[in-house]
């Protein structure tokens, strides 16, 4: 087996991990979502110099939202809407609708009653602005490069200097979903500098065939690697238990 890199200090990303996202009541399920939560709590319990969960922590108007849509292309699922960045009207990206979900200081919005909740040092809140949607736990879409915790964008979370901060060195990330808000943290996970793991027991798709093997080859592209709670990367967290 080999011996974990020299200097290594890593961080578990915990994605999203909340009941509107699992079935069987949640408003936006992810098809066995809930599946996920013995290999999670696997990850909780080994010795991470820090472990972070996110929550989507919506206002009611987010524009994501199919019903604050005009019909008739509203149809959660299927339409979609153009964002313009709030201050530079030149900058846009589309994105798809969905249901309403995880509205702040709901049921919906919490995370997982099984979920080893005592064990993650901190929960971070993203896609608070009404105005944009967030799937990275980092920042929105419009963040440009240089990457960096300082870096200005429309909306940045506590994520990147948090980091920072306590000196990470490497990111492993699970959660929900694979092809949304994993994908787009894991590459910017990367591009924040992190050398960036998904374990991929530890994650579902909302599409599980064509968006789970789309989310795949970006984050391959982008630098990640997709890895196995029986590989070497979580090995070197379990020897970490005995030194």
């Amino acid at each position: 087996m080999s011996q974990a890199p020299q200097n290594f200090k890593p961080a578990l990303l915990v994605v999203d991990v909340q009941e509107d996202f699992c079935p069987p009541n949640g408003s936006l399920a992810v098809p066995n979502g809930r599946d996920i939560v013995p290999t999670v709590n696997e990850l909780l319990s080994l010795p991470f110099a820090i472990k972070v969960a996110t929550r989507d922590w919506h206002p009611r108007d987010h524009i994501s939202f199919a019903s604050n849509h005009a019909g008739p292309e509203n149809i959660a699922y299927v339409s979609k809407t153009i964002i313009i960045h709030p201050f530079d009207p030149s900058r846009t990206y589309e994105t798809l609708l969905w249901p309403p979900h995880c509205i702040q200081d709901t049921p919906g919005a919490q995370l997982l009653s099984e979920l080893h909740r005592n064990r993650i040092d901190m929960i971070i809140d993203k896609g608070k602005d009404s105005r944009l949607e967030m799937y990275s736990s980092f920042t929105d879409p419009f963040h440009e490069a240089p990457f960096t915790s300082d870096s200005t964008s429309v909306s940045t979370s506590e994520l990147p200097r948090l980091l920072q901060e306590k000196g990470i060195t490497h990111v492993y990330i699970v959660g929900l979903a694979q092809d949304y808000c994993v994908r787009a943290s894991a590459i910017d996970s990367a591009r924040f500098g992190y050398t960036t793991f998904v374990v991929k027991e530890g994650t579902m798709a909302v599409d599980p065939v064509e968006g789970w093997k789309e989310a795949e080859r970006s984050m391959l592209e982008a630098g990640v690697r997709i890895v196995g709670m029986e590989g070497m990367e979580v090995a070197w967290l379990r020897e970490m238990l005995h030194t």
